[in-house]
Parts: structure tokens; C-alpha cells; sequence
């Protein structure tokens, strides 16, 4: 194959994953590592569990790691009614932008009201309450906000979670 028809070929690849929209992402064969761990420390349990983790770096090179498992059992007897409010914070589409945008640097509500489409200075301090509130953000002194380390990965796995299908 010419060179001209390898890259004709690629380019016709990636117009068929534009076209398809977004896809999650295909996983080789063999390649489930952290599902094959979590399996193999949970051999005993006969209900199994869940593990999310993640290694995350964000503008301004702040890098995160973070790792969570919990035994199937014990999360459904949990009260889910607890996580409601958590749950709840994220349910609004303001909020989302404002955790996207400050994960991205934008720290204080001065810089968050400078955005288009956010509302008042009063809106956006009620929704960064709610937010602060729920533990999805944290008061970082002097008006600024941050994602509490330990909320990093759990709320890009929320969205991925999220995402269809």
C-alpha cells in the first residue's frame, strides 16, 4: 500500500468514528488488569464488588490518583437516600460547568462570573454553595474554590458513568 492510500485509509477511519459520534472506548483482549485484581482479592466474597480508579492530570499540571473498591454486599445494604444530596448537586447543568471550570483553573467566583451564561454573582454563589454543600467543592480562602483531591476521579467517573451508551 502506497503512502497516499495509507493515510486516504486513515483519514476514511476517523470520518467513520466522527460520523458514529462518541464510542467508548474499544479495550484489547486481555487487557481487563484491574478487573482481573479486583476479582482475584475478592475470590472469597461470593458477592462480588465494584473498583473505580483513576490517574488524572489537569491544566496547570495538578495530577491526581485515586483508587476506590467496595464489596457488592455492603453497598446495597447501605441507605442510598444518604447520597441523594450529592446525587442532586450534579443534577444541574450550571453546576457541571462550574466543576468543569474550575477543575480547568478557574478558581474564584470572580472569574466564574465572568463567564457567559452563568447568571448573577448571587446565582452563581448559591450554586457554588450547593456544591461546596454536597463536597464536590471546597473553599481553597480568599473567594477561590477547589475539587477536593479525593472528588477529582469520582466525579470524572460520575461522567462517565454518565455518558449514553
Amino acid at each position: 500500500m502506497t503512502d497516499l492510500e495509507r493515510r486516504v485509509a486513515g483519514l476514511e477511519r476517523r470520518l467513520d468514528a466522527m460520523e458514529r459520534g462518541p464510542q467508548a472506548p474499544t479495550v484489547p483482549e486481555g487487557t481487563f488488569w484491574a478487573l482481573e485484581g479486583l476479582k482475584e482479592q475478592l475470590a472469597e466474597v461470593a458477592s462480588g464488588g465494584v473498583l473505580f480508579t483513576g490517574a488524572v492530570r489537569l491544566p496547570g499540571d495538578k495530577e491526581y490518583e485515586w483508587q476506590y473498591a467496595t464489596i457488592t454486599d455492603e453497598l446495597l445494604a447501605s441507605d442510598w437516600t444518604d447520597m441523594a444530596e450529592t446525587f442532586a448537586a450534579l443534577g444541574h447543568g450550571l453546576r457541571l460547568r462550574l466543576l468543569r471550570e474550575v477543575l480547568g483553573g478557574r478558581s474564584s467566583a470572580t472569574e466564574l462570573a465572568e463567564l457567559d451564561d452563568v447568571g448573577t454573582s448571587g446565582q452563581i454563589y448559591h450554586h457554588l454553595r450547593q456544591l461546596t454543600a454536597a463536597g464536590w467543592l471546597r473553599s481553597a480562602g480568599r473567594g477561590r474554590y477547589e475539587v477536593p483531591a479525593g472528588r477529582v476521579v469520582p466525579l470524572l467517573v460520575a461522567l462517565t458513568a454518565a455518558r449514553p451508551a
